[in-house]
């Protein structure tokens, strides 16, 4: 390199590394922020994203708002603070969490599906599309998450939770049984679920009337799924749950991916 050009490298190198600062800076205070106002999620998405939906057509600062079928039956896509392209699906009407009595009503939108559409804004923050089983959403029990407002993580899923379950693929059925090894330090319950888009399936009740206890207590139940594809070549979901135990467990977001590093993004 030229020496009439190192200045100019040291100084954009400066400015990045500047703009880096400031970005953390923000960060940090967004997160001090959300950890101590549980209810940031909705405000955002009620008070701002629906907002400017309405009045101009664009959401911000989501990057979508569907509320075609009214308010209270639509759902906004909010891309996470965390992560390089983690998104959030969050309900437009008020709705605490897993524990809600509404969670189970067959009127509820189906948040699943919507989440799994959105996958398109985590792809479109990655070097490349992902294959469906390097893709899941989670949602977190009511004492390990941040925010009262549901909302489902869909993000990259951890490499090797995805080749755990990758391996174990062929051995799974439409029962819910508990896996024999462990995932991220947890032994989860698993199920098979044959469905290209979750538009035919309902995950909260699966998880309520499948697994033994969940529909007794759902405030301490963990659900993700994950794009699976099933020999011979049928796309569905590989389902997991956990519950919360005193300090430990309940939190599926553990088997994802903040830094996608599946993606060669990290």
């Amino acid at each position: 390199m030229s020496a009439r050009l190192r200045p100019i490298a040291t100084s954009r190198a400066a400015l990045w590394a500047a703009i880096a600062v400031a970005g953390l800076i923000i960060a940090t205070a967004t997160l001090a922020v959300r950890a101590a106002d549980r209810l940031v999620l909705w405000r955002i998405v009620h008070e701002k994203c629906v907002v400017d939906q309405r009045a101009n057509g664009a959401p911000a600062p989501c990057a979508l708002v569907d509320i075609s079928g009214g308010e209270d039956n639509g759902v906004a896509i909010l891309k996470d603070i965390n992560g390089i392209a983690q998104h959030l699906a969050i309900p437009t009407r008020r709705i605490a969490g897993v524990e809600s009595p509404d969670i189970l009503d067959a009127s509820l939108p189906n948040y699943w599906r919507a989440a799994w559409a959105a996958r398109s804004y985590l792809n479109a923050r990655l070097p490349h599309e992902l294959p469906r089983d390097a893709i899941g959403m989670a949602i977190n029990a009511a004492s390990r998450r941040s925010q009262d407002q549901l909302h489902i993580h869909i993000d990259c899923v951890a490499p090797d939770v995805r080749d755990a379950l990758g391996a174990y693929n062929g051995r799974l059925s439409a029962d819910w049984h508990v896996l024999p090894f462990l995932l991220k330090g947890r032994r989860y319950w698993a199920r098979r679920l044959d469905s290209v888009d979750l538009s035919d399936a309902a995950p909260f009740r699966l998880l309520a009337e499948g697994v033994e206890g969940a529909k007794n207590d759902m405030a301490q139940e963990t659900l993700v799924a994950i794009g699976a594809t099933f020999a011979p070549a049928s796309p569905g979901f590989i389902l997991l749950a956990d519950r919360a135990d005193p300090g430990a467990g309940g939190h599926g977001e553990d088997l994802l991916d903040a830094r996608c590093a599946i993606a060669g993004a990290a």
